[in-house]
C-alpha cells in the first residue's frame, strides 16, 4: 500500500500537489477561525465526574446558575490623589457598576474574524461592588464577561470595556486597575506578541539556515517549510473539525503544541527524503528523477509509516488517562500525525517528482561523490571502537539521569505574569486585603432529600471551617432559589495557586467539611486551590498507568516492524536511559540550581511521549539502514560504518530542526511552558545526537546479525568482529 500511494504520487504529482493545496488552504483558515468554539479553558471541567472539584462545579452550574467561559475581571478603583475614598466617592463607584451592568458591550471585528463562522462575544457585562480596603484605599468592582479568554475576539471586547471603565472615573478624578482572569490574559497575550513573532522569525530562520548549509540549495530550504506549513494547517483543521462533530472540548495549549509537533516531524519526514533522494540520485545519474523519486519514497516510506506510527500508538494511550487534558491531547496528536504521515507518503513524494534534481540546485553536490565527512568519521569510530563509545554514551546519560533523584512535581498554575499592569494591581490588592478574597475557596452544601436548608443548619460546618489554621474567614451561605442548596465561601489566607493553598484544601479543609457536614448533607468543596490538589491526584495516577501502557505498545510495534526480539529491547532500554536522562537534567537545570518547587507537572509525560516516540522515530530510521546494509553482506561492522555515515546527517539535521522548534517555547513567559520547550529540545538532541548515533549503533557493532535473532540479514554471516573494511 505504501508504494502504491509513493507511486501514483510520483506519476501524477501535479493532481496531489492542487488536492493538497486546496485542502490544506480551506482547511487551515477555518481550523483558525473555528478553533476557539471548541477549546475549554476551565481545569475543573477536564477532571473525572467523581472527583470533588468537578463535582462542586456541577453544583454551581446546576443550582446557581453559573456559566461555563464566564471570565472574572477584578478592576480597582482608587482616589488619584492618594486619599482615602469619602462617601461621596463610594457612591460614585456604586453608580457606576450599576450603569455599566446595563450598558451593552460590542465587540469590535478584526480582518481575520469571519461574520458567521467567528464567535461575537458582544454581551451585557456582570459589574457589582465587591469589596473596600480596609483603610479605604481602594474599592474592588467584580466583572463577568462571558467567552472564550484565548480568542482574540474576547480580548478586542475586554479592551473596549475595559476603555469604558477608565472613562468612567477619569470623569471623577479617580485611576482604575484591572487583575484577573481574562485581564491577566490579556496581559500576558500582549506583552508575548513581539516577542513570539520575534521567536518565531527566528526559528524559521534558523531551520532555513541549516537546510541551505546542509543542501547548499534555495529549494530544499524553502519547499519543506511550504510543505509542512499547508499540511498543518490541513491537520489543525481536522482536530478543530473532528472537535466539532463528537462534542470534544480542546485545551487551549493543545492547536499550539500540534502545531510545534507538526513543524517539527514535518520536517524530519521531508529531510529522510530529501537525504536518500540526494544519495541515489548521485548514484543513479542516468535515470530518470521520477523513477528514483518513486523509488525513494517507497523505500524511506516504509520507514517513515513505522515511525509514525510509533508516536500515534505512543500518543493514543493517553485514551486511558482520566485527567481530559491528557485525554484530547492524546487523540489530538494521534490524528495531526496520521495526517502528516499521509503528506509524507503522497505529498512529498509528488514534490520531489516535479523538482527532481533542481530540488538541488545551485549546488554541485550531485555532480560529485560524496566525502565521508564527519558523518563518515563517526560510522568510522563507532565501528572500530564500538565498547568505548557505548560505553562513554551510557555513562553521559546515567550521569544526567542521576538528577532524576529527589524531583518534585510542581502543580502551579502559572500565576499572574510580572512586569505587566495586571500583575501591578495584583500586587497592590494583596498588600491590603488577604490574598483569598479575589479567589475564595468555595463548599457547595446539597440536601440527599431534597429538603430546604437553612443558616442554622449549617452553623457548625460554617464554625468548623473557620476554625481551620489557613482559612482566614467564612461567609454567610447563599442559598439557591429553592433554597435546597447552599454556598459558604471560605477565605484563605494563602495565595489560592500556591502548593501550600493546594496542601490546605486537600488536607484540613476537606477533612473538616466530611466530619462537620450535618448528616443528610452532601457537601462539595471547589475552587482553584481544590481543582489544582485534584488535578494532582489524577495526573499522578494517570502517569502510573500511561507509562507502563505507552511502553509496552511501542515495544510491540518495534517486534512487528524489526522481526526481531533483540533489538526492541535494545531501542527500548535505550530510549529509557534517554528519558531519564532527559528528566534528570531537567529536574536539575529547574529544581536543584534554578531554585522552583520543582518540575511541571505535565513535564514527565510529554518528556516520555517525546522522548520516547521520537528517538524511537530516530531509531527506526538508523535500525533499519543497519539492517539494509548489513543484507549487503560482508562484516557486520563495516556494516554499521556506513550506515552511520548514510543516516547521520539526515538524523542530526532533523534533531537541529526539531529541537529549534521545541525550543521556540522557552521565550514563553509562562514558566511552565518554558520548562517544556527546553526540557523537549534536550531530550530530542539526546535522542538524535547521542542515542541513534553513538549508542544504538554501537550496540549493533558489538551484537553484529545477532541484534536481528531470531530473523538473520541477508547476505554474508562472515564474522561480526572483524575489522572495518568499508564498502
Amino acid at each position: 500500500m505504501i508504494r502504491a500511494l509513493t507511486g501514483f504520487s510520483t506519476r501524477r504529482p501535479w493532481r496531489v500537489i492542487a488536492v493538497w493545496a486546496v485542502v490544506g488552504i480551506v482547511a487551515s483558515v477555518l481550523g483558525q477561525v473555528l478553533v476557539f468554539r471548541v477549546t475549554h479553558t476551565d481545569s475543573a471541567g477536564f477532571l473525572p465526574r467523581e472527583y470533588g472539584a468537578a463535582a462542586a462545579l456541577r453544583v454551581a452550574r446546576e443550582e446557581f446558575g453559573a456559566e461555563p467561559d464566564v471570565e472574572a475581571v477584578t478592576v480597582l478603583v482608587a482616589r488619584r490623589d492618594g486619599e482615602p475614598l469619602g462617601d461621596a466617592d463610594r457612591e460614585r463607584v456604586a453608580g457606576v457598576a450599576r450603569a455599566l451592568s446595563h450598558a451593552r458591550v460590542e465587540m469590535p471585528w478584526a480582518d481575520e474574524q469571519i461574520p458567521g463562522l467567528s464567535k461575537d462575544y458582544s454581551q451585557v457585562p456582570g459589574v457589582e461592588l465587591t469589596a473596600t480596603a480596609p483603610d479605604g484605599s481602594f474599592a474592588l468592582l467584580g466583572a463577568r464577561l462571558r467567552g472564550n479568554s484565548t480568542d482574540p475576539g474576547m480580548h478586542a471586547l475586554y479592551r473596549v470595556f475595559q476603555d469604558r471603565v477608565q472613562a468612567e472615573f477619569d470623569e471623577a478624578g479617580m485611576r482604575t486597575g484591572f487583575t484577573g482572569g481574562l485581564a491577566d490574559v490579556v496581559d500576558r497575550a500582549d506583552g508575548e506578541k513581539t516577542t513570539r513573532l520575534v521567536v518565531g522569525l527566528v526559528m524559521l530562520g534558523l531551520i532555513v539556515l541549516v537546510n541551505v548549509l546542509v543542501f547548499r540549495s534555495v529549494l530544499a530550504a524553502f519547499v519543506p517549510l511550504l510543505a509542512v506549513s499547508v499540511v498543518g494547517g490541513a491537520a489543525a483543521g481536522t482536530v478543530v473539525g473532528a472537535a466539532l462533530l463528537t462534542g470534544f472540548a480542546l485545551d487551549p495549549g493543545t492547536p499550539s503544541m500540534i502545531g510545534t509537533v507538526l513543524v517539527g516531524i514535518g520536517v524530519d519526514y521531508f529531510l529522510f527524503l530529501l537525504f536518500r533522494f540526494r544519495e541515489e540520485l548521485r548514484r543513479r545519474p542516468e535515470e530518470h528523477h521520477r523513477l528514483v523519486a518513486a523509488d525513494v519514497a517507497g523505500r524511506v516510506g516504509t520507514a517513515v509509516t513505522s515511525a509514525a506510527l510509533t508516536i500515534v500508538a505512543a500518543f493514543a494511550t493517553l485514551g486511558v488517562a482520566t485527567f481530559g487534558q491528557f485525554r484530547v491531547l492524546g487523540p489530538s496528536v494521534a490524528v495531526s500525525v496520521l495526517v502528516m504521515l499521509l503528506a509524507s507518503l503522497t505529498l512529498m513524494p509528488a514534490l520531489l517528482a516535479v523538482s527532481g534534481r533542481r530540488m538541488f540546485w545551485p549546488s554541485k553536490g550531485l555532480t560529485k561523490p560524496a566525502g565521508p565527512g564527519l558523518a563518515g568519521r563517526t560510522g568510522e569510530l563507532v565501528a572500530r571502537r564500538p565498547l568505548l563509545v557505548f560505553v562513554a554514551s551510557a555513562a553521559l546519560l546515567g550521569a544526567l539521569a542521576v538528577g532524576v533523584a529527589g524531583v518534585r512535581m510542581d502543580f502551579g498554575a502559572g500565576g499572574t505574569p510580572r512586569g505587566t499592569a495586571a500583575a501591578d494591581t495584583a500586587r497592590e490588592i494583596a498588600g491590603a486585603l488577604p490574598p483569598g478574597v479575589s479567589d475564595p475557596t468555595t463548599v457547595y452544601v446539597t440536601a440527599d432529600d431534597g429538603r430546604a436548608l437553612d443558616a442554622d443548619g449549617l452553623r457548625g460546618l460554617r464554625g468548623a471551617l473557620s476554625g481551620v489554621a489557613g482559612v482566614g474567614s467564612v461567609a454567610a451561605p447563599v442559598f439557591d432559589a429553592d433554597r435546597t442548596a447552599a454556598r459558604l465561601d471560605a477565605y484563605l489566607t494563602v495565595d489560592s495557586r500556591s502548593e501550600r493553598a493546594r496542601a490546605l484544601v486537600a488536607g484540613p479543609v476537606r477533612e473538616v467539611v466530611r466530619e462537620a457536614t450535618p448528616p443528610g448533607l452532601t457537601a462539595h468543596v471547589g475552587g482553584t486551590a481544590a481543582v489544582f490538589a485534584d488535578v494532582e491526584t489524577a495526573v499522578d495516577r494517570d502517569l502510573r498507568t500511561v507509562f507502563p501502557v505507552a511502553a509496552a505498545l511501542i515495544a510491540l510495534i518495534l517486534v512487528v516492524l524489526l522481526r526481531s526480539l533483540v533489538a526492541p529491547v535494545v531501542l527500548m532500554l535505550a530510549v529509557g536511559l534517554c528519558f531519564a536522562a532527559t528528566l534528570g537534567a531537567a529536574a536539575l537545570v529547574f529544581q536543584h540550581l534554578g531554585g522552583e518547587p520543582g518540575v511541571n507537572f505535565v513535564l514527565p509525560l510529554v518528556l516520555f511521549l517525546f522522548v520516547v516516540a521520537l528517538g524511537t522515530d530516530y531509531n527506526i530510521l538508523v535500525s533499519d539502514r543497519l539492517r539494509e546494509e548489513m543484507a549487503r553482506g560482508g562484516p557486520a561492522r563495516a556494516a554499521v560504518a556506513r550506515a552511520v555515515r548514510h543516516t547521520a546527517p539526515a538524523i542530526a539535521t532533523a534533531g537541529v530542526v526539531l529541537a529549534a522548534s521545541f525550543g521556540a517555547l522557552a521565550v514563553n513567559a509562562d514558566p511552565s511552558t518554558r520548562q517544556l520547550g527546553l526540557a523537549t529540545a534536550l531530550g530530542i538532541l539526546l535522542s538524535a545526537f547521542v542515542l541513534s548515533l553513538l549508542l544504538v549503533p554501537s550496540a549493533a557493532a558489538l551484537l553484529g546479525r545477532g541484534m536481528w535473532w531470531p530473523s538473520r540479514a541477508r547476505g554474508s554471516a562472515e564474522a561480526d568482529g572483524q575489522e572495518v573494511t568499508g564498502r
